[in-house]
């Protein structure tokens, strides 16, 4: 029998600044590294972990019209400061969610011919994830 709480992420929201870019992004991932250093003595093995940190993946179109991700983002950057990004992974009430905010920076424009015009970034996270269930 399959675990009840598993899912595909097929139908997530992703909002920026509470508004919606669903239709605009293809990837949207938060990625823990938590560094450890291992030292090798004569009397054993000493290990040292650090604070784990976090970046968020984010691809999509290179939409930079009015009301595209990558306009706002340009705009982010512009204004300095950070922003707010809520993810969750299926849409409707009771399912994992989780809100960072992120510093931005701006993303790629232009691509190959006959391909679509797309971005994949990485964004550091400030200070960790919350992560809750929606209500």
């Amino acid at each position: 029998m399959a675990y009840a709480r598993s899912m595909v992420f097929r139908n997530p929201t992703v909002t920026i600044e509470a508004v919606a870019y669903t239709n605009q992004i293809t990837k949207a991932r938060l990625v823990p590294d938590t560094p450890t250093q291992t030292m090798r003595t004569f009397g054993g093995v000493d290990k040292d972990r650090d604070t784990t940190s976090w970046t968020l993946e984010l691809a999509g179109h290179q939409d930079r019209g009015t009301g595209g991700l990558a306009d706002a983002l340009d705009d982010a950057v512009a204004a300095g400061g950070t922003l707010t990004v809520e993810i969750q992974a299926k849409a409707g009430t009771g399912q994992d969610k989780a809100v960072v905010e992120i510093v931005p920076v701006p993303v790629e424009f232009g691509g190959e011919a006959g391909e679509w015009k797309l971005f994949d970034q990485t964004f550091e996270v400030v200070d960790s994830p919350t992560f809750s269930q929606s209500a």
